[in-house]
């Protein structure tokens, strides 16, 4: 069957990451749709505005308007409407591309939406280049070497669930540090794992920034798109 809804990644910031699948895939849909905060502006579509700008027709657009509260039962509202928009696009006759920072299907958006609309249409899901890996890049530091484990968690979780990670695996990635900032400071300080941490805002647009030295940074709450990058520096100076 023809793909109805598909879920694209466009990378982590970089338009030049945006794969030449994704860029294919946004060139030949009817639909485009995307997560936009509630002044309109969307992250994942001015990652991918040249193609958009290349293409032969204009898209109809279904923008997905998440309010920036945390309140989970008005997010799945939102997902509930946009479910229901994106459903009557494909029930006439089109073909819908939701566009998604990083990767769709790790800490994406579109994760939602697919648990709403996968039963009943034929999904597709194009991988992008995600933050985790757009941060190794910044860095040009390996994730994992031989037997070394790795683990990504949120700045959400619990500070003993951040250190029962940060003592048990050599490379670990916190996502969603943003609003964590300071407990992950302290998890780090906790765990003697500070000079092996790296804290990266923005990876690879405008605005990025990378902090090496943890007591440097301090603990008032940062943007979402942030992350800390945790790695061995014992392996790092034997390499």
């Amino acid at each position: 069957m023809k793909p109805q809804f598909i879920g694209v990644g466009v990378g982590p910031g970089d338009p030049g990451l945006i794969t030449l699948k994704a860029a294919q895939k946004i060139r030949e849909a009817d639909v485009i749709s995307y997560i936009a905060n509630e002044s309109g502006r969307s992250q994942a579509r001015s990652i991918a505005f040249n193609i958009l700008q290349d293409r032969q027709s204009s898209a109809i657009e279904i923008p997905v308007v998440m309010p920036m509260c945390e309140d989970r039962a008005q997010a799945n509202r939102v997902y509930d409407q946009a479910a229901e928009a994106i459903q009557n696009a494909i029930d006439n006759g089109k073909c819908v591309v939701f566009l998604c920072e990083g990767d769709p299907l790790f800490f994406g958006s579109f994760s939602y939406l697919l648990q709403r609309l996968q039963g009943c249409n034929c999904c597709e899901v194009v991988p992008g280049i995600s933050s985790v890996h757009a941060a190794a890049a910044t860095l040009a530091m390996p994730l994992t070497m031989l037997s070394e484990s790795f683990a990504v968690v949120s700045g959400r979780h619990s500070s003993s669930k951040l250190e029962a990670t940060l003592r048990d695996h050599d490379s670990v990635v916190v996502m969603k540090a943003g609003k964590s900032r300071q407990k992950i400071l302290n998890a780090l300080a906790a765990t003697g794992r500070s000079h092996d941490a790296s804290y990266l805002e923005y990876i690879g647009r405008e605005g990025e920034h990378v902090v090496d030295d943890m007591s440097r940074l301090h603990g008032e709450s940062g943007p979402y798109f942030s992350l800390f990058l945790v790695v061995r520096q014992a392996r790092v100076r034997s390499c």
